[in-house]
């Protein structure tokens, strides 16, 4: 079936070009015109802009939003929070994953990502069991892909030890422990629960240094083969020096020593990296998953990026814990960190005239692209996976298209999001997806359920 989508303007790989017609087979592109008229069954869009990637997500996380920021007796950490996410997970179940992804991924869609990277390690029941069906909540994600309309990346996780050497796993941790007999038939299942889903993509995802052990790490490295690998690593303090007391050097170059880091790795968060580590990573061709606002929220640190960023190394950002879904507000917190850390502007932009939030855009959506194994761009062969800008809002007011993005990012966010085709389909319209009314309104009923 085709259809066409005409803008006043669009951003392609070589910049804005104006009256712009995306044709559409079947949802995937198959022709980019500019400077033609509308057709009459043309869909209209003001300024056209690709979708973006979401490396990095704990879709149910959405749901302790805003429920971890009362000050505890002794110091708040990212160890704190780890443990008060422990006691919501305890009350988990398939219904209630579905409900709670779903409005996160129609939140994504809303804040103009257009396929996540879901880092998935909430396999068991409540006691440790295996459910009847391995995927049970497998399932439950991808069929609130489904209903959102969302590209998936699944990255179902492994893990197996509470710390450094191979630790046991402490009880609070049952839902998440896998034998990698067990991750294997899992990442079968897995398989099976994003069949049908358009444009799906099966990974793996060893959870960390501190879950799994080195012949574990070789084992999923085999299994991955060349798909997506995601790993999180170096995210707080504490986990380096454990990592250094057990093996006598830091995480990122642990890795890089002694796995086969390459282009389809994605090392998440990275945040306490040395120079010598930034290069080494930036020249291994992998992707560093940046989550800035969750990186903030739970005190994390600040990525070193200015090095990374000139050598060049390649990156995504995600939104992680879901505190807060907003593509825009990702993008301007890596920068603003950076600016806050170095006092100084327009860190991203690496040469005189270029503008930061175009810079940002691109290298987020390339990088995050190659991380999940998907596309970016408005392009032939590629779908359509396009956002539109309201041309109308204040913030672009006689705005010059080269600054356009800056805009977007920086002043306007996420309310100048008006539309959003994923796959060709429009699912979000005047800033709404189309079913939020339903998606809120279970979403509701469940948290209360939840928390009754």
């Amino acid at each position: 079936m085709s259809s066409a989508i005409h803008a006043a303007a669009a951003l392609l790989a070589h910049g804005w070009v104006d009256n712009a017609r995306v044709v559409l087979v079947n949802g995937m592109i198959t022709a980019v015109e500019h400077g033609v008229a509308a057709q009459p069954d043309d869909e209209r869009a003001g300024w056209l802009i690709p979708g973006m990637p979401n490396v990095h997500s704990h879709a149910f996380q959405r749901a302790i939003a805003g429920r971890g920021e009362v000050r505890g007796s002794g110091e708040d950490s990212f160890w704190s929070w780890r443990q008060a996410m422990y006691r919501f997970v305890e009350r988990l179940d398939p219904e209630a994953m579905l409900a709670i992804a779903a409005m996160a991924y129609a939140e994504m869609l809303e804040g103009g990502f257009t396929r996540v990277g879901e880092f998935h390690y909430l396999h068991n029941a409540p006691d440790g069991a295996r459910y009847c069906a391995p995927a049970a909540m497998a399932d439950a994600l991808a069929q609130a892909a489904r209903d959102t309309g969302l590209a998936m990346t699944l990255l179902p996780v492994f893990y197996a030890h509470s710390g450094f050497g191979a630790q046991p796993p402490l009880a609070e941790q049952a839902r998440f422990v896998s034998s990698v007999d067990d991750y294997a038939m899992l990442h079968t299942a897995c398989s099976g629960a994003l069949a049908g889903l358009a444009d799906a993509v099966l990974g793996v995802a060893p959870h960390s240094l501190r879950a799994v052990s080195p012949a574990q790490l070789g084992a999923l490295t085999d299994l991955a083969g060349s798909a997506p690998l995601h790993v999180h690593v170096a995210e707080q303090l504490r986990e380096v020096e454990q990592c250094v007391e057990w093996s006598g050097q830091r995480p990122v170059e642990w890795l890089l020593d002694h796995a086969p880091v390459g282009p389809n790795w994605c090392l998440v968060h990275a945040t306490h990296i040395t120079a010598a580590e930034s290069a080494s990573l930036a020249a291994s061709g992998a992707v560093a998953g940046l989550c800035p606002v969750t990186e903030a929220n739970l005190g994390d640190g600040l990525f070193p990026a200015p090095d990374y960023f000139a050598a060049p190394g390649k990156w995504g950002v995600g939104s992680d814990s879901n505190v807060r879904i907003d593509l825009f507000e990702e993008l301007r917190w890596l920068e603003y960190g950076q600016r806050l850390t170095l006092r100084r502007r327009n860190v991203a932009a690496l040469c005189a005239g270029q503008s930061t939030g175009a810079a940002l855009f691109e290298q987020a959506g390339q990088g995050g692209a190659q991380a999940l194994g998907g596309a970016f761009g408005i392009a032939v062969g590629n779908p359509a996976d396009c956002v539109s800008l309201d041309a109308g809002h204040p913030a672009f007011a006689a705005i010059p298209a080269a600054l356009r993005l800056d805009a977007a990012i920086f002043s306007a966010g996420r309310e100048a999001i008006d539309g959003v085709w994923r796959r060709g389909r429009k699912v979000v319209s005047a800033g709404r997806h189309h079913a939020r009314d339903a998606i809120a309104a279970r979403y509701a009923a469940t948290i209360a359920r939840l928390t009754a």
